[in-house]
């Protein structure tokens, strides 16, 4: 590590026992506390990520950083480690999952790699291949984590006509469930379509939830524009049939497909 990384990585240390020792916010924080400010700085961080925006990325990356010192800061306090202890529990962690360059296992590929990370992790106690899946997770990422997972021990369809074969199964056992009223069963088989969509993203190797929120972003700038249009023919949304939104909605899509 060159000197400015480790001056400026204990400038934030430093920085931070002042701050538990001065300031009356910080005193008072826990690990409870800071838990969905952790959340909330994470999302702002994959905002960023989402945009390319290579500024804000910095920023929320230092937001992040200063959370994992403040954590570290308290679980010494606390008695239960300290910064070096976790930063080389990470070390050595990062070590034993990587024989293919610490050891002499060889690998071919990406894939050869997680799948011995996988091996690695049951033997070190893990009693399931999805036990490291955090249940917190918003439900698609956790769907495209699940799957991964299974992949490495071969879980795995063989191809991606395979796959949306299986999307088109999902679905016609949904529009039979819906002409039976059922929600509980809808639901279920609504949840099956998406979990194979998501399944048929990997295949194309396109990041599902990434793939939604670039749909989503797209969604909300044509709303903003149709609203905007609305007010400009001296007209509100509320007050406008779904025939007239429509009108102007194609309008904005076919302005934004020719400025492309």
């Amino acid at each position: 590590m060159d000197t400015a990384t480790s001056d400026s990585f204990l400038r934030l240390v430093n920085i931070m026992d002042e701050l538990r020792e001065q300031c009356p916010w910080d005193k008072k924080q826990t690990i409870h506390t800071l838990r969905q400010l952790t959340i909330e700085e994470t999302y702002e961080l994959t905002d960023a990520i989402s945009e390319e925006n290579w500024k804000h990325i910095k920023e929320e990356l230092g937001d992040l950083m200063l959370h994992i010192v403040f954590y570290s800061k308290i679980g010494s306090e606390q008695g239960q480690f300290t910064i070096p202890e976790m930063i080389n529990a990470v070390c050595e962690k990062l070590i034993a999952r990587h024989p293919h360059i610490y050891g002499d296992i060889k690998v071919n590929d990406e894939e050869d790699v997680k799948r011995n990370w996988e091996k690695l992790k049951m033997k070190e106690g893990k009693t399931s291949v999805l036990s490291g899946v955090p249940k917190g997770l918003p439900s698609m990422v956790k769907a495209i984590r699940i799957q991964e997972k299974a992949k490495q021990v071969g879980f795995e369809w063989d191809s991606k006509e395979q796959v949306f074969a299986k999307i088109e199964e999902e679905i016609n056992e949904l529009k039979e469930v819906v002409n039976t009223g059922e929600h509980d069963k809808m639901e279920e088989e609504l949840g099956d379509v998406f979990f194979s969509l998501v399944n048929y993203a990997r295949f194309l190797q396109i990041d599902a939830d990434h793939a939604l929120e670039r749909t989503n972003q797209k969604f909300i700038k044509r709303f903003t524009q149709m609203e905007q249009e609305a007010v400009h023919e001296g007209k509100q949304l509320v007050n406008m049939s779904l025939e007239e939104m429509d009108d102007i909605w194609n309008r904005i899509k076919q302005k934004n497909r020719e400025s492309q």
